[in-house]
This record gives structure tokens, C-alpha cells and sequence, in this order.
């Protein structure tokens, strides 16, 4: 039977920014005149973690953050900016996910994203028209490599874990899915889809 394929975002088929793959926040300071390490010490350290599995809204938890220490920006705009700098697609990794899929290979994408960027990722970017499904963190409760998060998946494709392939550039997230018994490559850029997977995706 033919796997059902589950692709990372960030790091896989996102790759930083549509202009350079530079980290999104390479320019913040000089665009929106915040400091990355700022923003890491007061909004992703202390919040990312409830905001990723769906326990608390992002704009919610953002605003305060930036009131306090970027009072020139709402949350809107920043995530505008955060949005639009992560959101360069690695065109040759989804023409390969495309040729796949045509070949009637499920493609889904399995990812950590909050509400909102799961969104932007699938309705501008325009991922929906490329994947089956999305299946996100924030959706779930609990995030990669959580087994949970494996085990759910594989509960809402109905299909058995031997027959889902996670294609994932986190070594632990690779791990995880392999501990829930799925199949999994990571994924270094190094090499074409067709390389990495061989046969994998026939069983």
C-alpha cells in the first residue's frame, strides 16, 4: 500500500525569507525597529509554548509584550511583517510533492504552528492548493515530538502508523515519530525528495 507522506513546514518546505532565506527577524531591528533578542526574551520565551498547542491566542499574548517594550507597534503589525519575512518556498521540494501526489500519494503537512500562521500558510501562501491536509500543533494540543501528536495524526488519517512517512528536520521530531511507529527521514536539504525517499513511499 502506498504510505501517506507528512511534511514539515519551517526548515522543509518554508525556508525563511522569500528575499534571501535569511531567519525572518534577520532585518527587525531596521525594519520595525525592535530587537530579535528582545522579542525572544519577552514574547517567545515566556509564551511560545502555551501559544503553539493552542492554549493561548497569539495576538492576545502579543500585545502586552510589544506595548511594553516596542510601544510604536501593534501586534497586527508584527505579525504582518513575521508573516510575509517566513514565508519562502522551497519551489523545487513542492513541484516533487506535487509529482508524488499525482502519482496518488496522500501529502500532508504535520507541523508546530499556532492558529493564525497555519492559516496565512495555507490560504496565502497558498499550501492548500499543493497538500491534502494540514495537521498543526496549536489544532492538536501538543506539539512534535510529542508521541500524542503522532498518535493523532494517525487517528484522523485512519491510517496505521506503519503507513505514515514524516518528513521532518528536527532530529527529535524524526525520533518521535519513529517512537509512534511511523516512518521517518530527516530531512537536510542535501538531497533531492526522490533521493531521500527511494521506495519509501511504496509498501
Amino acid at each position: 500500500m502506498t504510505r501517506a507522506l507528512l511534511v514539515d513546514v519551517d526548515g522543509v518546505l518554508i525556508r525563511g525569507r522569500p528575499a534571501d532565506g535569511r531567519a525572518w527577524s534577520a532585518e527587525l531591528e531596521a525594519d520595525l525597529g525592535l530587537r530579535a533578542e528582545d522579542l525572544q526574551r519577552a514574547f517567545f520565551q515566556p509564551h511560545w509554548d502555551e501559544i503553539v498547542i493552542g492554549r493561548a491566542a497569539l495576538t492576545d499574548r502579543l500585545a502586552p509584550v510589544l506595548a511594553a517594550i516596542a510601544p510604536h507597534l501593534t501586534a497586527q503589525q508584527l505579525i504582518d511583517y513575521w508573516f510575509s519575512q517566513d514565508a519562502k518556498v522551497d519551489a523545487a521540494l513542492l513541484a516533487d510533492l506535487g509529482a508524488l501526489r499525482r502519482r496518488g500519494v496522500p501529502v500532508h503537512l504535520a507541523t508546530n504552528q499556532d492558529h493564525l500562521r497555519a492559516d496565512y500558510l495555507m490560504r496565502i501562501v497558498g499550501l492548500s492548493e499543493h497538500v491534502d491536509g494540514i495537521h498543526y500543533s496549536a489544532d492538536l494540543g501538543c506539539r512534535k515530538p510529542d508521541i500524542a501528536f503522532f498518535r493523532q495524526v494517525s487517528a484522523r488519517l485512519c491510517r496505521a502508523p506503519p503507513d505514515l512517512l514524516l518528513i521532518d528536520d528536527i532530529v527529535e521530531n524524526v525520533r518521535g515519530a519513529q517512537a509512534a511507529g511511523w516512518a521517518a527521514i530527516h530531512w537536510t536539504g542535501q538531497r533531492t525528495l526522490a533521493e531521500c525517499l527511494g521506495g519509501d513511499v511504496s509498501r
